[in-house]
């Protein structure tokens, strides 16, 4: 099983869409491959660049409630995965991008508002240092805790709890829907 947790991207914002994750005009690309410079390209936030190394090099997004909403399509994963990034975690995900991370083998964690906010508070406490560089997330897979370790002077973590149904664990164990049919049929 694959190793999850990295670097962060934080996109502090509710209800970005799929139109923001990986624009339509980029979905007639044949390969997975071939959408990786296009993720959020179209994702306005104060501060943004979707081509910033910060973006380039995160493994894990926080971000806010109903992420992934509007229009329903594997390429919002697809997306992320060719870009490295293997977690998001958010207040809320729309039904099908959620369910779609996980035949991807990838999490898709919700947190309580508060607990998003509490992550949000350590990366605002960090602005005027790089917080991109010194906040990383940790997932213990098998406890199911998501450490967010900020490393300063001194480095701390905080824990936060999630939870996962049997078929959604199986599937981030066997690596996906494919791997886990291959296996189970």
């Amino acid at each position: 099983m694959k190793q999850f947790g990295g670097s962060i991207l934080f996109l502090d914002r509710s209800d970005i869409n799929t139109d923001e994750i990986i624009p339509a005009k980029y979905l007639s690309e044949n390969s997975k491959q071939a959408l990786k410079p296009y993720m959020l390209e179209d994702l306005k936030l104060d501060g943004f660049n979707p081509q910033s190394e910060t973006a380039k090099n995160a493994k894990v997004i926080v971000t806010r409630g109903n992420f992934a909403c509007g229009s329903s399509r594997e390429h919002a994963v697809w997306v992320f995965g060719v870009n490295g990034i293997n977690v998001v975690i958010a207040e809320s995900f729309a039904r099908i991008f959620r369910q779609n991370m996980f035949n991807c083998g990838m999490l898709a964690i919700e947190l309580s508002k508060e607990d998003i906010d509490t992550i949000f508070t350590l990366q605002k406490n960090l602005r005027d240092i790089n917080p991109q560089e010194y906040v990383i997330a940790e997932v213990d897979f098998e406890s199911f805790v998501v450490n967010i370790k900020i490393s300063t002077e001194t480095t701390t973590s905080h824990k936060f709890q999630f939870q996962l149904n049997d078929f959604e664990r199986d599937l981030i164990k066997a690596g996906g829907w494919l791997a886990y049919a291959d296996k189970k049929y």
